[in-house]
């Protein structure tokens, strides 16, 4: 049984890097934790690297005329980071039918999708749902003859929001 104190240290507790899920389904992020755990058997991909989560407001710097001590510091306008998704290259061709789908009908391409962290137990923990997602950037391995090593494709998502899901 867990007390109100080991609930409140679980909470602060810092979550590891290396446990998470990317899906395309932003539903996925509200499911009760057992249907939650037959996301590793479903989800779109199994990733070895996200980066990009992330934004930033721009700010503008305007100097009040009479006033010398400061200047005033106005927001311009608010931009989400791209993500970029990284994983072996396998024979599938989920990232690059999105992809490819965008030069055609970049309307119809755009999608919704959820980077979901795992707790130690597997259980969902923390999620960001991206909307409106375009595979704006697809990069193929680089090959090599004398590296034994895995050969990495890579997706770079432009989408319009970013939203924390606790």
């Amino acid at each position: 049984m867990t007390t109100p104190a080991d609930q409140l240290l679980a909470v602060n507790e810092p979550l590891p890097k290396f446990r998470f899920i990317v899906t395309l389904s932003p539903a996925d992020v509200y499911l009760p934790p057992a249907q939650a755990l037959l996301l590793q058997v479903v989800a779109s991909g199994a990733f070895q690297e996200v980066t990009g989560l992330g934004a930033q407001l721009e700010v503008v710097t305007y100097p009040e005329g009479g006033r010398n001590d400061a200047v005033h510091r106005l927001p311009l306008r608010h931009s989400w980071n791209p993500i970029t998704l990284k994983r072996g290259v396998v024979r599938d061709r989920l990232l690059w039918s999105w992809y490819e789908t965008g030069l055609h009908d970049s309307l119809g391409a755009r999608r919704d999708g959820a980077l979901i962290m795992l707790d130690e137990a597997g259980i969902p923990a923390k999620s960001w749902i991206f909307h409106g997602g375009l595979a704006a950037k697809w990069s193929g391995p680089d090959l090599h003859a004398e590296q034994n090593a895995v050969a990495i494709e890579s997706l770079e998502i432009a989408h319009e929001r970013l939203t924390a899901v606790l």
